[in-house]
């Protein structure tokens, strides 16, 4: 908040950094007297008036002055943080020996003072262990790959192929879903049977199917076979190396275009999936791919037989409109979540379907999905991220507290979670809510819009990228994440 706020208009003197709560002048006694005269409304009503202003803004004052006091604890911190930093940096130490650099640093620059101190710098350090993992080494490695370009509006979501086929398929508000090759970074196929935006995109579990969900009421299964022609690598100068970029035109790279040149065009689906009366925003197969499940701004979700289209079941519970839904891998779990600040997991392995509501959140729950063991990873705009057990709703397993709402988030099957946000971030934890890393930002790589979606690759894709990013400046980024202590670069 601006220094020159309510309280120098109010031309309080400030005590002990904080503004007084002012009164009414004379001048303005007067003024509001004269105007009892001019006004139609009876006096005791102007006085009421009057009163309420007055109350107001007082109110204000104080939030006014409640955030004052806030910067200043914010200063104070800041201030430490810097003056341990200084520390570290002196010492020339890492973050796996931070704690025995500081300590030999302190000893060093105090001759061998009281051990009082190292446990003060210690517990600071405790204290802000969420602010401080901002400054910390990354744990893996980030580096951006490829380039995937094409689309003419924003993209929604971004799949990776279950199977040995090494391709992403992408979801965008331009009404078409493409799918391209990782390694080869061009558009394959388009397909264009929607006629509103598309929102979500899977691939089927063993066939060459692929599920949208889109803005125009439905769901579409849509055949999706690339052949090995198509996928063949045009050469290895499309490769894309943040310090080694060819020319560019309008920011795009020109060595790895998706622009659609050469790639298929389909417009029929297999199968449409009706029954919704609102904007499909999400769909997913369920294991073996013999059904899927969608969710709808109806507030409803949907249980459908994906080889005949028919309508299975509807899922009635939550009170605003759905956001996301996400099948369990291997089990007949299913979670979706909502604007109404929950998710839901429903249970379809007895013939008598139950549910179970997870409450955790403060705003809209706009990302769920499953881990390959049964945990719930669940992504919402109030900026955080939660970790939960299947088997015990009452409280998170462990919670990531966020700068920015957090979009479709997924989990990799060594745990890692890349976390998508409005700020053009993307960020990677564990599950026990250790911050990973940051993926790197730059003029020449990065999303200039808010990051949609993330996906990551199978170990068995084998594609130099194992990690997508799709955002709303309509262009997706592949990524190799690596972990050091695996030698990778």
């Amino acid at each position: 908040m601006p220094q020159e706020g309510l309280g120098s208009k109010a031309g309080g003197k400030k005590r002990s950094g904080l503004p007084r709560v002012r009164s009414h002048t004379d001048a303005e006694l007067q003024y509001f007297r004269d105007q009892d005269h001019e006004s139609l409304l009876p006096h005791p009503f102007r006085v009421r008036l009057n009163d309420l202003f007055l109350h107001i803004e007082k109110e204000f004052e104080a939030l006014y002055a409640e955030n004052l006091s806030l910067q200043e604890k914010v200063e104070s911190l800041t201030e430490r943080l810097e003056r341990e930093s200084v520390i570290g940096d002196r010492t020339g130490g890492n973050d796996d020996n931070d704690g025995a650099s500081t300590k030999g640093a302190i000893k060093s620059k105090s001759g061998g003072q009281s051990s009082q101190k190292v446990k003060a710098a210690n517990k600071l350090r405790v204290q802000t262990s969420k602010i401080v993992s901002s400054f910390k080494n990354d744990s893996v490695s980030c580096r951006m790959v490829r380039e995937y370009v094409g689309h003419r509006d924003g993209v929604w979501d971004v799949a990776v192929s279950r199977g040995g086929t090494p391709v992403i398929a992408t979801a965008s508000a331009d009404q078409t879903a493409c799918v391209w090759g990782i390694d080869g970074g061009r558009n394959l196929l388009q397909y264009t049977g929607h006629s509103g935006s598309v929102n979500s995109v899977k691939f089927h579990p063993t066939k060459d199917l692929i599920l949208t969900a889109s803005g125009d009421n439905t769901a579409h299964v849509f055949q999706a076979a690339i052949t090995p022609d198509q996928l063949r690598v045009h050469s290895s100068e499309d490769e894309v190396d943040g310090s080694d970029r060819e020319d560019e035109e309008d920011g795009v790279m020109m060595g790895v275009r998706g622009d659609g040149g050469g790639a298929a065009t389909l417009r029929t689906p297999l199968r449409e999936l009706t029954g919704h009366t609102s904007v499909v925003i999400a769909a997913d197969w369920l294991p073996g791919g013999d059904q899927a499940i969608t969710a709808a701004w109806d507030r409803t979700s949907n249980l459908y037989d994906a080889h005949t289209g028919e309508l299975l079941s509807q899922l009635i519970g939550h009170d605003q409109e759905l956001t996301h839904c996400c099948s369990h891998p291997t089990q007949r779990l299913v979670v979706t979540a909502s604007k109404d600040t929950t998710f839901r997991l429903w249970d379809f392995r007895d013939p008598i379907h139950s549910v179970s509501v997870f409450q955790g959140h403060t705003e809209s729950v706009t990302s769920v999905c499953f881990t390959r063991e049964d945990k719930v990873v669940s992504g919402s705009d109030d900026r955080s991220v939660k970790v939960w057990d299947v088997k015990n709703m009452r409280s998170p397993l462990a919670t990531i507290r966020l700068d920015s709402p957090v979009n479709r988030l997924a989990v990799s099957s060594s745990n890692v979670i890349a976390i998508p946000h409005d700020n053009r971030h993307v960020r990677l934890y564990d599950l026990s809510g250790n911050r990973l890393a940051r993926l790197p930002r730059s003029n020449r790589q990065c999303h200039r819009r808010m990051v949609c979606s993330v996906a990551w690759a199978d170990d068995n894709v084998g594609a130099r990228c194992n990690l997508f990013t799709a955002g709303f400046d309509r262009v997706v980024y592949g990524w190799s994440i690596h972990s050091f202590k695996e030698g990778k670069d």
